[in-house]
């Protein structure tokens, strides 16, 4: 089923997309016609009087993308947000598997124990460090728990689902429930839809009626003969008023579907430090690498707070806005960031530090909207971030 990008994903959820099988009007068995104690009738007979039990439709199972599109949200709302004003910020570090720093803003709050809180302008987000957690955005509503259990809800419909299979959905293409043993049931545009589990059945719907029991016994009103009735022994009969024929026992319904576990939310990264942020105007004169000297006050301060982070490595990245060639930019980053180095280690800090510039490859916001300049977007790309790793 579609659910908005589901369509909270299926909290979100719920968010990509499944459809529903049109029930199908194929069949189950032949009836072979013979009247008990009687002749019986010929094949040319058979074939003309015959009629056809219609199959009961396998209940859909939706597809799930569980965390999907408010996972999308999450990762959007994590780009880098920086006070132009005060010129400085700390804001927790996210590394990847290879221990590198991932280029983004954190949450607001990463505890000890990994577990995420983010609250922007996409949405509010509370993940846990096993990926389950909470995400409420314009979009989507998605609940996912540690057992994969959880719901999801968006325009498109609601979902709930058990860790057990067991769940509903309710939306554009009906209610389906299934209690994650093979039974369960459907209701939508073409009628009614239920599956007992134990190979037994009943549709309600454009073909008429069609009951399949446990014991291969069934009944199917509406059809050409307007009633049949099958004892699942190999007799049944037929029509208004009832006609002995020979009849094949109705084939079981397979056991429905289950629904499955929700995607859960994958944490971009795992903490492992923070991100100290230093406008430019905070630390160096238009263009230029020599930090000012007024920015000793500034860099006091920081290298105290530095030197109270035991047994910590820093690196010191210089970045710059996208006005200059790339070579240029390149150039003004690194001599900026070891600039920094440099008065970092006249305060007694950063001794190990090592100093990387990375041009203008790394903005936080973009230089340029709709092809005129933006001067607020390339203020906040002029940077000098040091990123302590505990």
């Amino acid at each position: 089923m579609r659910l908005k990008n589901l369509s909270l994903a299926c909290l979100a959820l719920l968010a990509s997309a499944c459809s529903p099988p049109s029930p199908p009007a194929s069949t189950q068995q032949e009836a072979v016609a013979s009247a008990a104690g009687v002749t019986k009738p010929d094949e040319a007979s058979l074939a003309d009087g015959g009629f056809e039990f219609p199959a009961i439709p396998p209940i859909m199972v939706p597809s799930l993308v569980g965390s999907g599109p408010a996972q999308k949200q999450l990762e959007a709302s994590m780009q880098a947000l920086i006070d132009p004003v005060a010129g400085i910020s700390v804001r927790p570090a996210n590394c990847a598997t290879d221990g590198g720093l991932v280029n983004e803003s954190g949450f607001t709050n990463v505890d000890a124990a990994g577990n995420l809180r983010r609250i922007g302008k996409e949405g509010v987000f509370e993940v846990a460090s096993d990926g389950s957690g909470l995400a409420v955005t314009d979009e989507d509503v998605v609940q996912v728990n540690p057992d994969g259990s959880g719901r999801i809800v968006n325009g498109a419909g609601t979902f709930e689902v058990k860790a057990d299979g067991s769940g509903t959905y309710v939306g554009e293409f009906g209610h389906i429930a299934l209690d994650g043993k093979g039974g369960g049931s459907w209701v939508g545009d073409f009628g009614s839809i239920e599956n007992h589990g134990d190979g037994s059945g009943r549709w309600v719907g454009e073909e008429g009626s069609i009951e399949v029991r446990a014991d291969g016994s069934g009944r199917w009103i509406g059809g050409p003969e307007g009633i049949a009735e099958n004892r699942g022994d190999g007799t049944g009969t037929v029509g208004a008023v009832a006609r002995e024929v020979r009849m094949a026992p109705l084939p079981p319904l397979p056991p429905a579907g289950r629904f499955p576990p929700l995607d859960k939310f994958r944490p971009s990264g795992a903490p492992c430090g923070f991100v100290v942020t230093l406008s430019d105007k905070v630390l160096f004169d238009f263009d230029k690498a020599q930090v000012r000297a007024d920015a000793g006050k500034v860099l006091d301060v920081l290298a105290t707070a530095l030197g109270k982070v035991p047994g910590s490595a820093m690196e010191i990245r210089g970045h710059t806005d996208a006005k200059g060639s790339d070579d240029y930019n390149q150039d003004l980053s690194e001599r900026r960031a070891l600039a920094v180095v440099a008065a970092l280690r006249q305060r007694g800090v950063a001794q190990d530090a090592s100093a990387r510039g990375y041009g203008e490859s790394q903005p936080v916001a973009p230089n340029t909207v709709d092809g005129r300049d933006n001067p607020g977007g390339r203020q906040l790309n002029r940077r000098v971030e040091i990123f302590v790793r505990t």
